[in-house]
């Protein structure tokens, strides 16, 4: 063998690992699409303490409590408490007056230290509050939402049963759809983003025993959780609390039938912006956690070893490691004229191979084969889409035909617009959590009125 040969052969059998590690992604997937965990109806009614984080959310945060207080889920036993967190609005006044008479009782905190920003602080000063003022354990569980949110009139019920039937071991998550699916293209690519991972991702996993994990908001938690307290204040908390449950040997499980809703950027900017947080929160989990998951492979101590794999692999910056190894694969290409190669014919496919797997490989040149690749690629994502808007076809109902087709053929693009985003990330310095913007005036009535339509 040459030496382009032998460099194709080396980063072929790297992208085949690499492919090897992630194959449990498409496995689990594939279960998702087909199946999902059902949970017997149970008639004991746990008690809830419900999270509601605020930052200048006065134009939402009335619309979630009084989804709550629509709920089939007896009102006595959910007390709803806000937090709002550094606010400048009217969000403390507005959820005070939503506290009604033979509803969810509703308790406001407010908490202002500019030095603390990150929605984990809100979480942490606020059950330091509920401990004080009733008690952490005088409830069974805490439900944690965004002001944004809305919750279906079954939802809490979904989610007891769930959570009895885990006999309030372990995380429950639910179903994340979007209010604002269909406003314009940015807020639909959103929406496939988290109907595709509680689809493609959470489904299989729960139905195959595999821990999931924690996307955001719309999930219970057991009160013993918060014994001592809320410590994870990160720009991330949601992925280092997935984490470190798993890392305690405990699950996060999934109610495919509890649905909530949130409402999703429809800017580039503000898109951009919340993604480059992600992806850089997701890298400081990784680099705080990475060393706590590879021991916990290898210790006899730890259960469920393949939510331990899961989690980890998940936490990898796949599109930056992907996207290192091919600029090496073509950096090293590049040094071919100096053992007598034309550096183009490589490219467009002139070369002449001497072993029989290079022609099978790169017969049609590395350039051709990369942009193979990509429509490949591009193509295999927008049925992806496809599949996820049939499979959810009852539940995305208030998107028209004509923005489901434009959400499916941009969704590629959304999803490749992650390796710049991780690069920004991995390359900032000082990111901090920013507001973003609510003001969607959708309720849980007029949901039903375009379900009814």
């Amino acid at each position: 063998m040459n030496y382009v040969e032998i460099v194709n052969l080396v980063f072929s059998i790297i992208f085949g690992v690499y492919a090897l590690m992630m194959l449990h992604f498409i496995v689990f997937g594939i279960i998702g699409v087909f199946a999902y965990k059902k949970y017997p109806k149970t008639d004991i009614k746990n008690k809830y303490g419900i999270i509601i984080p605020a930052r200048n959310e006065e134009l939402v945060v009335g619309n979630l409590i009084e989804s709550i207080h629509k709920t089939d889920y007896p009102q006595d036993k959910l007390h709803i408490f806000v937090i709002a967190h550094n606010c400048t609005d009217k969000t403390a006044e507005v959820a005070r007056a939503l506290a009604k008479e033979g509803f969810a009782q509703v308790s406001v905190y407010e908490y202002n230290n500019p030095n603390e920003c990150t929605m984990g602080y809100a979480f942490r000063h606020l059950f330091g509050r509920i401990e004080e003022d009733y008690g952490t354990q005088s409830y069974d569980g805490f439900f944690i939402f965004n002001a944004d949110n809305i919750v279906e009139k079954n939802y809490f019920t979904k989610m007891n049963d769930a959570f009895e039937y885990y006999d309030h071991k372990y995380v429950v998550a639910s179903f994340r759809n979007s209010k604002n699916f269909g406003s314009n293209v940015i807020s639909g690519l959103y929406g496939m983003y988290f109907s595709l991972g509680c689809v493609c991702e959470f489904r299989g996993r729960n139905v195959c025993g595999c821990s999931t994990r924690i996307a955001g908001c719309g999930y219970v938690i057991s009160s013993k959780i918060v014994e001592n307290g809320w410590p994870y204040v990160t720009l991330t908390e949601d992925w280092e609390f997935s984490a470190d449950q798993i890392l305690s040997n405990n699950k996060i499980r999934y109610c495919d039938e509890a649905i909530f809703y949130d409402e999703q950027p429809t800017s580039f900017k503000v898109m951009w912006r919340q993604r480059v947080r992600w992806s850089r929160g997701h890298l400081l989990v990784l680099l705080s956690r990475v060393g706590d998951l590879i021991k916990a492979l290898f210790s006899p101590h730890k259960k469920h070893k393949m939510s331990i794999w899961d989690i980890l692999m998940n936490c990898l910056p796949f599109c930056l490691v992907l996207g290192f190894i091919g600029i090496l694969q073509y950096i090293l290409l590049a040094f071919s004229p100096l053992f007598g190669i034309d550096f183009m014919s490589v490219l467009l496919g002139d070369f002449e191979a001497h072993e029989w797997w290079y022609n099978i490989l790169f017969n049609q040149g590395v350039a051709w084969g990369a942009i193979r690749s990509f429509v490949g690629s591009y193509i295999g994502m927008v049925l992806l889409a496809v599949i996820v808007f049939i499979v959810c076809r009852k539940r995305i109902f208030h998107v028209s035909f004509g923005m489901k087709v434009l959400i499916s053929l941009v969704w590629p693009l959304f999803l490749m617009l992650q390796f710049p985003i991780d690069f920004v990330a991995m390359c900032s310095k000082g990111l901090g959590w920013k507001v973003i913007p609510h003001a969607d005036a959708t309720t849980i009535h007029s949901l039903d009125e375009k379900r009814k339509n």
